[in-house]
């Protein structure tokens, strides 16, 4: 298993509360990276209004306690774990960070467990609210959390038959490879200190601040930015990185948006999340239930602010119900069912195409290694598969085999053109970047209507177990979705 650290997450000048879980939880739910989505798992949360309820809890937590930590104050928690390559299948992976997040917070805390697969070694990316669940305390980051996080991990690991660490010796810029016995490049530690970095960081101008308090001396002026590490004699280009190391990888996993400069010189200059933020900030909040919360105890005060709370945002779901054209419960149960479905079918779309760009690009691989060793493999059957030219040859021949075995599997009679493939793989490629584009408008819309869904049973008294029967009462009331 690879290196396990907690890690808080802070709010900061040019940083609020929602924007610091909004942009983490975004980040780690990218469908690119979590199978469309279908490696996501969450406690006492939804994982696709996580940042909202975390947000709840935390409103709930200033006003029952009176405190407000400021600049100290920690939003969530970010635990990331990893294994080592080839030991563990996507879905044990995730079910393993749903088990050491658990443990961990002792079901005291919500939290959103996200497994990436876009790397060589899995890993899990666990978020859990500072804020514990009664709403009441936070959690305490003692001191050795991360030798305990670490320690849950070893044991789930062994239990499960998985390698861990013997005797991890913590240093700065240690990343997975080091861990696993072999120095890490310049390239790998340069990967890891910007995964480090990105989480806490809201433009690209923090990004590259960011890198130079890590030790990087960082030359952004011309055409290439590059990093210079201590001790490192040659620069590293961030072009020469790929894939989400790129500067315009970096840039989508910050939530930037490139434009183009009006001047019409061809320019481009970023426009900062700041204005997302601001407008998320004006969502509609799951309502509070007041009831169950003065059942477990809280006094008076608390149910005034809940009830003001809940006036306010009661408005604004009847606003947001008004402005998109919903005049009955049962209009908007469709909506939300419609907006589900579109986003679950665009993760479908994105899914599929995915996993054929993977069958494309696994098929080349051995189209390419069959070709470099059908004359090996030939003289091979020609000496009558003689022993000793097998030790000889074993890699090219074993090669050969084994592509032989994958257009057998494949049923192919006939080898397509690397051409053709690579054009296929261009389309599905491009059908893929075209879905991508409207994920994040297809999440925005689900959750609003999945937020303002809960609000409105909440508002015309159906609840989860009586939503059938109270259908008929619920369009009655439906006027009062337009007053």
């Amino acid at each position: 298993m690879a290196t396990t650290w907690l890690k808080p997450l802070h709010i900061s000048k040019k940083r609020t509360s929602s924007s610091v879980i909004s942009d983490i939880i975004d980040y780690v739910k990218n469908p690119e990276k979590t199978d469309g989505g279908s490696l996501i798992t969450s406690f006492a949360c939804d994982s696709r209004i996580a940042d909202d309820e975390f947000m709840l809890a935390k409103g709930e937590y200033e006003f029952i306690t009176g405190r407000d930590q400021g600049k100290h104050n920690i939003i969530a928690y970010h635990i990331r774990q990893s294994f080592k390559p080839g030991e563990i299948d996507a879905e044990t992976a995730n079910r393993l960070g749903y088990e050491l997040a658990m443990s961990f917070t002792k079901g005291n805390h919500a939290f959103v467990v996200a497994t990436h697969i876009d790397r060589k070694h899995i890993h899990n990316h666990i978020i859990f609210n500072s804020t514990a669940l009664s709403c009441e305390r936070k959690f305490n980051n003692f001191k050795g959390s991360s030798k305990a996080v670490r320690r849950i991990s070893d044991i789930l690991c062994i239990e499960n038959g998985l390698s861990i660490i013997e005797n991890p010796k913590p240093s700065k810029g240690r990343n997975y490879v080091e861990q696993m016995g072999r120095p890490a490049t310049w390239q790998e530690k340069l990967k890891a200190n910007i995964d480090e970095a990105l989480p806490s960081c809201m433009s690209f101008a923090d990004f590259l601040a960011a890198m130079r308090e890590a030790g990087y001396a960082v030359n952004d002026k011309r055409k290439h930015i590059t990093f210079t590490a201590p001790g490192q004699i040659k620069p590293t280009r961030l072009d020469t990185l790929k894939g989400d190391y790129t500067e315009e990888a970096i840039r989508e996993r910050l939530g930037m948006v490139r434009t183009v400069a009006s001047s019409g010189a061809g320019r481009q200059h970023d426009v900062t999340a700041h204005a997302r933020y601001a407008e998320e900030t004006k969502r509609i909040s799951l309502l509070i239930d007041i009831q169950e919360k003065i059942r477990a105890g809280k006094g008076e005060g608390y149910e005034r602010w809940a009830r003001i709370f809940n006036l306010k945002e009661s408005a604004r779901t009847l606003l947001f119900l008004k402005d998109n054209g919903i005049d009955s419960y049962d209009d908007l149960v469709k909506k939300a069912a419609a907006a589900s479905a579109e986003f679950d079918g665009r993760m479908t779309k994105i899914k599929a195409a995915e996993k054929r760009m993977a069958e494309i690009a696994e098929l080349q691989k051995h189209i390419g290694s069959y070709g470099k060793t059908r004359e090996i493999y030939a003289q091979y059957k020609a000496s009558g598969r003689n022993p000793a030219f097998y030790e000889e040859h074993r890699e090219q021949i074993t090669l050969h085999e084994a592509a032989k075995k994958h257009f057998d599997d494949l049923k192919i009679t006939k080898l397509p053109t690397i051409v053709s493939l690579r054009q296929e793989y261009a389309i599905q490629a491009a059908e893929k970047k075209k879905l991508y584009n409207g994920y994040r408008e297809a999440k925005t819309t689900l959750r609003e209507l999945l937020v303002a869904k809960g609000n409105a049973a909440k508002i015309l008294g159906i609840t989860q177990d009586t939503q059938e029967q109270e259908r008929p009462r619920a369009q009655t009331r439906s006027g009062a979705l337009d007053r």
